[in-house]
Order: C-alpha cells, then structure tokens, then sequence
C-alpha cells in the first residue's frame, strides 16, 4: 500500500502548482526503481482523469472484505485495484490541499509515530521519505526556508529530496544533522546517539537550544561513515559500520556480528513487548552472532539458549534466559 500512496502522491504534486524539470526527473527516478513503482503510477494516472466522478464514499464501499496479507503485500503490489488509486485521488478533490497519503497527512499535522514493534514509511510534503523503526517519534516541521524534523525518539530513515533553497535539518538530543540532498539514518537511545550516512554528505553539529548527546563541534561525515556520541562530555567517534546491518530493520531483521548477549538482548526486546530477560549476570558477556527475526523475541531466545546451553523459561510477561542447572 505505501507504493500505491506514493504514486498518488507524484500524480498530485505534478498537477500541483510547483511542477518543475527537477520534479518530473525526480518522478523518473521514482518509477525506475521497481516494477511494481511503475504499475502504481500507471493506475494513478489512469484514474486521474476519472477522479472528479468518484466520490469518499464510493470508494471506501469498494474496500473489499478481507485485507491482504502483509507477506503478501509485495507481490501483488503490481495488482493494485483501481479502487484504491480512486480512493487515494478522491481525497484531493474532497479537500482543498494537494495531499493525498496518510502518511502526507500526518506529516502535515506535525507528528509521525510507530508502535513498539511497528515499521513505517511516510512521503513527506516536498518528496523526501521517512522509514521509521519500532517505537519512534518524529515532529514535522516545514517553512519556506527550511525542513525542520525532530527525532524525539527511536530511529529513522531519512531519504530527502534535493532543494538547494531549503536545507534538510533533523534535530534530535541536543544535535542537528544538516543534509541538502542525500540518504542517512538517525538513531537516538537513552545512552546514544548515531548518525550513519548512506549516500550524498551531512554535517552533524552542536546546538544551543537543546542539552543532550552533542558533538563539541560540526562534524562533516562521508557515505559509509557513522558519527557516535554518548552522555554530554563524551567525545564523538566516527566509524565505518556495516551499511547492511544498520538498515537490517528495515528487512524486519535484526543482524548481529560478535555483539554481547546483553547488547543483542536490549536490540530484540526494542521491538516486543514480552522481553527477554538475563537471569544470571554471567551470561551477559556470552557472545552472539547471525541475523534474527525482528519481533520474535522467543525464536531468538530459543536459538540462543541452544548455542550457549541455555534454558528459556516463559513466563506470564517476560522470557527468562537461563543457565542450565547443573546434573
């Protein structure tokens, strides 16, 4: 579904009043990436013309009785019904804003958030995408001069569309992050703060509105690179993590390389609210290593109680890590 939102997203703002070359090649670009981005944008364009005949209560009675699978969603993304292009395109006639997709409404509203274990992308107004992660908080605030975005909480994805004229500033823990046009990923925990560029430059710098996780002075980090802060005072590090492992998440797994037991656990309960929990202290330092599914936190603890001969004990509310009493 968010393919198809997007697609209705470019119909509208190519008919909006900014349509420009940069737009149209942005669209391109768009379209290019899959197939099923090509299929969405040929049946919002479809319906287009048709749109000012289609009423809001037309189409939700066209909503069909069963929902698709999410497992599913992928694979039959090139089917999209036209009822749903309807649906997305009738809402620009039915109001008087440009903006079509939940997410853009949300984004216009000021506030995106997810759930604990819930995944997220959401268009924003000037074209930029957000994937957001498990428990996370964004505020939106667009002016003319400038995209401002607060991270409150949780962890991001911040794919933003080229504007010279207006930087792209995401503010988070006493930090902006400053990008013009470029792909990076935002992560901020009560202990850390890190900042992972993918593609295209941003500088990381201090600012004086907020307290928290800053570094002393601007720091410019290039593709590949991730810039770390801790508590106030603590220096800023810069390294060069694996790009597949940070975006993990965005696969709904969760990859780890020779991590501690207690880093790997913290990593998984983020995303379930039965967590697991390490009843000897010992077992802390066990090391863990392989990719994991996010949100099934007893797969997890059940694979890692077999390498290390562990016990898992299910409890009402929580999973209980255990060593094995001894024969």
């Amino acid at each position: 579904m968010p393919i198809a939102a997007e697609a209705a997203v470019w119909i509208s703002r190519l008919h909006g009043p900014h349509r420009s070359a940069q737009m149209e090649r942005e669209c391109l670009e768009w379209q290019s990436r899959s197939e099923a981005h090509r299929s969405a944008f040929e049946h919002c364009t479809a319906t287009w013309e048709d749109v000012r005949g289609v009423s809001l209560s037309t189409a939700f009675a066209a909503l069909p009785t069963t929902s698709t699978p999410a497992s599913s969603a992928r694979t039959t993304a090139s089917r999209w019904p036209r009822w749903a292009s309807a649906l997305a395109l009738a809402t620009i006639t039915f109001a008087t804003t440009a903006i079509v997709t939940l997410g853009a409404l949300f984004a216009l509203r000021g506030v995106l958030s997810t759930d604990v274990g819930e995944q997220r992308v959401v268009m924003l107004e000037d074209g930029s995408r957000v994937s957001l992660n498990t428990d996370t908080r964004v505020r939106v605030n667009f002016a003319a001069e400038k995209r401002s975005v607060s991270l409150e909480r949780g962890e991001a994805l911040f794919e933003v569309a080229k504007d010279v004229r207006r930087p792209f500033v995401v503010r988070v823990a006493g930090s902006e992050v400053v990008a013009i046009g470029t792909i990076f990923s935002v992560r901020h925990t009560d202990q850390t703060l890190a900042v992972t560029l993918i593609e295209g430059q941003v500088a990381v710098r201090p600012t004086s509105a907020e307290a928290g996780q800053s570094p002393a002075r601007q720091v410019v980090i290039h593709p590949g690179e991730r810039l770390s802060l801790g508590r106030r005072d603590a220096p800023a590090t810069v390294d060069k993590p694996r790009i597949e492992q940070i975006t993990a998440w965005r696969r709904g797994e969760a990859s780890f390389n020779d991590v501690s037991l207690q880093e790997a656990v913290a990593e998984m309960n983020r995303y379930n609210r039965v967590p697991i929990v390490l009843i000897d202290d010992v077992l802390a330092a066990r090391r863990v290593s392989g990719v994991f599914r996010t949100g099934d936190n007893l797969a997890f603890a059940q694979a890692v109680a077999a390498l290390h001969g562990l016990s898992v004990n299910e409890r009402q509310e929580r999973l209980e890590l255990a060593q094995r009493p001894r024969q």
